[in-house]
């Protein structure tokens, strides 16, 4: 009994350190595929976003819980000519999770939402704004030209 808790133990836990980086071909831009991957890891509610890079498009997010553990992955997005290459490093994927074919889904789903929508995606170039886990934003341009907010009243 012991011998099959510790194999079923290793089966669900023990692959967690075996990452793998996973290629898809979506059939548009990338500049309108990123508004997608950014609705996606931002709305769905099932990822902690770490890192968001908008003139890179790449992101890092971590996703999981408490039985699942959390589990840290990446994403970048490869312009291929009209199509866009979706590369995602994943810490795990196996008999209990599917973080890229997930993702994926949901990227998808919220394409389809936002071409439905008629949004424009936005220009992938320029002024790039960069997301980071303490939810700071910096933007190249416009941020030096606001004035500094005035000290909190005690």
């Amino acid at each position: 009994m012991q011998r099959l808790l510790v194999v079923l133990f290793l089966i669900m836990f023990g692959g967690s350190a075996i990452a793998k980086t996973h290629h898809d071909m979506f059939e548009v831009p990338c500049s309108t595929l990123w508004p997608a991957v950014k609705d996606t890891l931002r709305n769905s509610g099932k990822y902690g976003i770490i890192g968001i890079d908008n003139e890179e498009m790449t992101a890092s997010y971590n996703i999981g819980g408490y039985m699942g553990g959390k589990r840290t992955n990446s994403l970048v997005l490869n312009p291929k000519g009209n199509q866009c290459e979706l590369q995602v490093q994943t810490s795990y994927s196996g008999l209990v999770h599917n973080d890229e074919g997930d993702l994926k889904d949901r990227i998808e789903q919220s394409l389809k939402k936002l071409q439905a929508s008629g949004a424009q995606p936005a220009s992938s170039g320029g002024s790039a704004a960069s997301t980071t886990l303490e939810g700071a934003n910096t933007e190249s341009a416009g941020a030096a030209s606001k004035s500094p907010a005035s000290p909190p009243k005690f």
